[in-house]
């Protein structure tokens, strides 16, 4: 069977190493952060917060500590407040040494679109822009296809585009690919997933 956002989760959080500053993407990679364990691992918000603890226990919700997705997080004993100016420059200022995001769509040039759909209510932007500009690692955590069962790695995004050429690793519940030249490899398959199946779901290139 594919992987479930738990285990797409916990795949993810094996791409982080001691001593990185990380930062979570709406959707299934804020599950990541459920999966650091012992790993010397800060995870930073861009609404104000460094070193982003896991979800609380029910019960132990504190409404006023959220993440960017406004859900409730819990603190460390490390933990760091700040305002967004102090985030988004830590961002842009490449502090962050990699960036875990959900999509919407991505391509085997590496190309992502993760912000809008047209002519759906967008909120706003959110920090996905600059995080794929400033940080050291895209890594996308994703589904491998739409509720339709359409592919959402394609040969080229056709959604409004959040970054080109900015994704370097692709962990969905199929398996892990990687942007290379030429188009998308295979690094890793899900158990149960076989390549045939994985190439079947993936419009995008894979080179061996």
């Amino acid at each position: 069977m594919p992987w479930d956002r738990n285990q797409m989760a916990a795949r993810a959080a094996q791409e982080l190493e001691d001593g990185m500053y990380v930062n979570l993407g709406i959707g299934i990679p804020t599950l990541v952060a459920n999966y650091v364990g012992d790993k010397d691992i800060t995870l930073q918000s861009e609404n104000g917060m460094l070193g982003m603890g896991p979800f609380p226990f029910e019960g132990d919700e504190d409404p006023d500590l959220i993440n960017a997705g406004k859900q409730t997080i819990t603190e460390l004993s490390r933990t760091a407040y700040f305002d967004s100016a102090t985030s988004f420059a830590m961002i842009r200022g490449g502090k962050i040494a990699a960036a875990i995001l959900g999509a919407m769509e991505v391509d085997e040039k590496g190309d992502l679109a993760n912000w809008m759909i047209p002519g759906k209510l967008v909120k706003g932007m959110g920090g996905a822009m600059d995080l794929v500009a400033g940080v050291g690692r895209v890594i996308v955590v994703m589904d491998h296809t739409n509720k339709h069962g359409e592919s959402k790695v394609l040969k080229e995004c056709t959604l409004p585009l959040t970054g080109k050429g900015v994704v370097d690793r692709i962990i969905t519940n199929f398996g892990v690919l990687d942007v290379v030249d030429g188009g998308l490899k295979i690094v890793e398959l899900a158990d149960g997933v076989s390549e045939d199946e994985m190439r079947a779901a993936t419009q995008a290139t894979i080179v061996d």
